[in-house]
């Protein structure tokens, strides 16, 4: 075997290693997550009991959909529990191949894109869930009457807090982007308006269309943009 494709094959199975232990912490977490789903379910309907008082409870409408909730909730949770040790897996498999004040830099990255993440996450419990379900029980009346499906429910809660974890990363990845020259600081500025017209949009989507939870989503993201720019001015 040629030193290259050693070389390659000690990266490729360094590679393996790494994806198999950050599918390993996914699964941990989930299992964890599994034994606490009546917990985490029971935190999870919180905002929507919140936004509806008068609601008596959520329904399922076939015998393993309970279960089946559960199986997908601890799975979701386990993804966003296990986030940081994806990126701390991802920055393991890079670093031997940074000088020391790479390492560095890539530690503080990891660091506040964990941080970031976990900020979105957290935002949209507290602050865009009671908003957003608030708009959306609304419409509920004397003709109407809502009747929440329990996986449904709960498939909306945790993937929109997984979304808006992940929107929370704007900040990241401009700055990542005008570290490896993939966009400069000047781009950013000259296009913001259609950053932000962007950022518009898909806070709009996250937020079922309502509009005070848009503003509520779009107003932070904006100060994170205008954040990432003044970071890009000053590590420049």
């Amino acid at each position: 075997m040629s030193p290259l494709a050693s070389h390659f094959g000690d990266h490729l199975n360094e590679l393996r290693r790494r994806v198999t232990m950050a599918f390993g912490a996914v699964v941990l977490c989930s299992i964890i997550a599994y034994v606490f789903s009546r917990q985490i379910t029971e935190l999870l309907v919180v905002p929507l009991f919140q936004a509806s008082p008068t609601l008596s409870g959520l329904v399922y409408t076939n015998l393993t959909e309970a279960f089946v909730s559960y199986l997908k909730i601890s799975v979701l949770v386990g993804i966003i529990a296990a986030f940081p040790i994806i990126l701390y897996q991802s920055w393991a498999f890079v670093a031997p191949g940074l000088h020391r004040h790479e390492k560095k830099a890539v530690l503080v990255v990891v660091f506040w894109a964990t941080l970031l993440f976990l900020f979105g996450v957290g935002f949209a419990y507290l602050v865009i869930m009671p908003q957003a379900l608030s708009f959306l029980m609304s419409f509920a009346g004397e003709n109407l009457e809502a009747l929440p499906k329990l996986d449904s429910y709960l498939t909306f809660v945790v993937r929109s807090s997984l979304a808006f974890g992940l929107a929370f990363e704007i900040p990241f990845l401009m700055v990542a982007a005008g570290k490896t020259g993939l966009a400069t600081r000047v781009y950013f500025v000259r296009q913001r308006k259609y950053f932000y017209l962007a950022i518009v949009l898909l806070s709009f989507l996250l937020a079922a269309g309502d509009v005070v939870s848009t503003v509520l989503l779009a107003l932070p993201l904006f100060v994170l943009y205008e954040l990432a720019l003044l970071i890009m001015l000053v590590f420049k």
